[in-house]
């Protein structure tokens, strides 16, 4: 492929990636919650704390926030300023899994690596939902890959294993010590896979160990000066108790992310089993081979999450860019009854999407109406009928051999379909954002009076008032950083019903079904000015 089609193909695809980013609100909980720590954090000016609706939290380092907040400070607080880090770290995963690919298996292996990411569902839809799963898959990639590059040529081994060094660091100032727990362990994995104990003493280490500290020694050493309390929430809480215990109420057995896998890795599911098999038998002379070390960094990701016991389907999204690679590798060769059949199960896929789309106000539940699901309905339908017919193109062109074609045109497809699904999905937000009914009650509110979240929270409450509030009784994920700071919470309802009291203006947020009952029990004056299906937001008369 020429240089011209090449730049033609990358902003086409960076057209198609971005595009969308502010459609959608925010939804509740991860997405509300990195996006209210960097509000936050860019309206105080602390750039030290994270602080989520004032509470000091610690659950994870600060990269994320600090891109975040920076955006909001470039381009204004909204839903497209906080997914902008997560979409950009993602898209430039894209384009580092082709240059990865290319340098080790040729051009059109690049293309094809590139191809398969873009089009994996699980990489698509984290790439666009604002979680901390698209930054750390980039710097570890980052990490991955240039070791791989650095192990396989001698003349910049020294640059490329820096860089390796470096992205670890922002890799760890991103989510934690898994950034460089996983890309070690690989190694360890990898010398004893190879018997090349000799591996260990190529890695630059004295350098490259003085280069993470730099990055990672200065935040963690002024957040612990300053907050006493964060040391032992992060380090052991959040690291060890997390992985070896279900503290966090988030455990799945140990088989879970086989099928998180087989789904995520759609619509390149029949390519996988051969691509992994092929990369395990690949005649690689030279004494370093790529396809093991990149086949054990995958093993590596995806036993150590399947020995946690706290376990989330975007934890393996670090193993998809390296399994890309190989899948792109694969796909350059693969017999063509292969990739006929894989663009021929996304066409079916397609189908079953038009079918979805057609039942789907029989789904109806108390949170989401049929008026709700009637509206995505089309959104649903059109998915699967781009996705149909981009994915018939790319089997035309798999009959006719054209491999990286192919691939291109069902990464389009795939890409394609998910993005119309997920920018549908916001005829839904009703039912998972509080950004609706804050502004239908936003002509009511009044900046600087106090505002109750009673017995109640969504995540997305502070984020669209602009503010914090104060909970009342309920805890939620806070309940260490409230043992904190108890002085900004009321530990129960007569609690709030004397600040109620005491406040000469004052409004509050209930669960809609126990508004009545705690206005009736505790003799609040309270009058509604926004309701719907899960909240009533009132205010002091």
């Amino acid at each position: 492929m020429r240089r011209g089609a090449l730049l033609a193909l990358a902003l086409a695809l960076a057209l198609a990636w971005f595009a969308g980013l502010g459609h959608r609100k925010l939804v509740k909980a991860d997405e509300a919650r990195y996006g209210e720590i960097a509000r936050e954090m860019a309206t105080s000016g602390d750039w030290l704390t994270p602080r989520l609706n004032g509470f000091k939290y610690f659950e994870k380092p600060p990269l994320q926030y600090w891109a975040t907040a920076a955006a909001y400070r470039a381009f204004g607080v909204s839903e497209r300023s906080a997914r902008l880090w997560t979409a950009l770290a993602s898209f430039l995963g894209v384009l580092l899994t082709g240059f990865a690919a290319a340098r080790f298996y040729g051009p059109a292996a690049g293309i094809c690596a590139a191809a398969v990411l873009a089009g994996s569902a699980l990489y698509v839809a984290l790439g666009h939902f604002l979680t901390l799963d698209a930054g750390l898959t980039f710097f570890l990639s980052v990490a991955v890959f240039s070791f791989t590059l650095g192990q396989a040529q001698d003349n910049a081994r020294r640059r490329w294993m820096l860089l390796a060094w470096a992205a670890m660091a922002l890799a760890v100032l991103s989510k934690g010590l898994i950034g460089i727990v996983l890309p070690a362990a690989t190694l360890a994995v990898y010398a004893l896979w190879q018997r090349d104990a000799r591996l260990l003493r190529r890695l630059h280490a004295g350098p490259g160990a003085l280069l993470f500290l730099a990055i990672v020694a200065p935040w963690f050493a002024a957040v612990s000066f300053a907050n006493p309390e964060f040391f032992r929430f992060f380090f052991v809480h959040e690291h060890f108790e997390r992985f070896l215990t279900t503290v966090h109420e988030r455990y799945r057995p140990v088989w879970y992310f086989a099928p998180v896998l087989a789904a995520g890795i759609l619509p390149w599911l029949l390519a996988l089993p051969a691509a992994l098999w092929s990369a395990s038998r690949a005649p690689e002379s030279a004494a370093f081979r790529p396809s093991r070390l990149l086949l054990a960094w995958c093993a590596v990701v995806f036993v150590f999450f399947s020995a946690s016991s706290s376990k989330l389907p975007s934890y393996i999204l670090p193993l998809f860019p390296p399994l890309a690679v190989l899948i792109g590798a694969y796909l350059v060769r693969a017999p063509r009854a292969l990739l006929c059949a894989q663009a021929a199960f996304a066409v079916l896929a397609g189908a079953g999407l038009v079918w979805l789309g057609m039942r789907l106000p029989d789904f109806e539940r108390a949170r989401v109406s049929a008026a709700m699901l009637e509206a995505y309905r089309p959104w649903v339908m059109g998915a699967g009928v781009l996705l149909c017919a981009l994915a018939l193109a790319a089997f035309v062109l798999a009959a006719k051999r054209r491999a990286v074609a192919s691939a291109v045109a069902l990464s389009a497809a795939a890409l394609g379909g998910i993005q119309l699904a997920m920018l549908g999905h916001e005829t839904l937000s009703e039912a998972y954002s509080a950004y609706h009914i804050v502004e239908r009650a936003r002509p009511a509110l009044k900046a600087g009076a106090p505002f109750f979240a009673v017995d109640a929270y969504d995540h997305t409450l502070p984020f669209y008032l602009g503010r914090t509030i104060t909970m009342v009784s309920y805890r939620d994920e806070l309940g260490a950083a409230i043992g904190w700071e108890p002085h900004k919470f009321l530990p129960d309802l007569p609690a709030f019903a004397a600040a109620w009291a005491r406040e000469p203006e004052a409004f509050a947020v209930f669960a809609a079904a126990d508004f009545e009952r705690i206005r009736r029990e505790h003799g609040l004056a309270a009058e509604v000015i926004a309701r719907d299906a899960r909240f009533v937001i009132a205010r002091k008369p």
